[in-house]
């Protein structure tokens, strides 16, 4: 069985909303590119090691279309790039008529938890997901989130779209910590299940 690894950058009170730049303006935030300050070569090997071990993406469909319009664009020979645009990558969206934005793009327009559970049955390698918090949140309600990947940055937001949904308790098992120079600290997390549970 595939694992669901959600990654997201986060800041300390939990918030993930346009963590690259000013995408995601949804009620009003105006933080956007909180990151940057942060970021250093250690942090992007390490999200390169992530990138390696998925060979499927899952996104909502914001995410989707912000990312599709930042890598598709990108010239051939580019290997981030390149590895992102062959990855297969499923979209879900009721909304949405066209993939042409992002190639090897699937819709995902209905049945949504069954169609992921579906994907987590085929052989591959872990189905990896970020930004997408509405999505994020679904997963999460259904016991589908196998990791919680997260590159924790060391300020407060104060306000924004959050990973983990409200009102809901998990228990969390810490698998690994590494904090970088700049204040970020890998946190990987996996869910507590109950025995026999997937």
């Amino acid at each position: 069985m595939r694992k669901i690894v959600v990654q997201e950058f986060v800041s300390l009170d939990g918030v993930m909303q346009a963590p690259g730049d000013k995408e995601d303006t949804d009620g009003g935030f105006t933080q956007g590119g909180w990151v940057w300050p942060y970021w250093e070569d250690e942090i992007d090997a390490r999200v390169g090691e992530s990138m390696s071990e998925i060979d499927t993406c899952l996104l909502g469909r914001k995410t989707w279309q912000n990312h599709g319009a930042a890598f598709e664009p990108m010239p051939e020979g580019d290997p981030l790039g390149d590895m992102m645009k062959a990855t297969p990558k499923y979209v879900v969206s009721t909304t949405l008529t066209d993939t042409s934005l992002w190639r090897n793009s699937t819709v995902i327009r209905d049945n949504v938890i069954e169609r992921v559970r579906a994907l987590k049955a085929q052989p591959g390698k872990n189905i990896g997901i970020d930004g997408s918090s509405v999505l994020v949140h679904a997963l999460a309600r259904h016991d589908l989130v196998d990791e919680y990947n997260l590159l924790v940055f060391p300020l407060v937001l104060g306000g924004g779209k959050r990973v983990f949904p409200a009102g809901q308790r998990m228990n969390l098992r810490l698998v690994e910590s590494r904090p970088f120079p700049s204040g970020v600290v890998l946190m990987r997390y996996v869910p507590e299940r109950a025995e026999g549970a997937e």
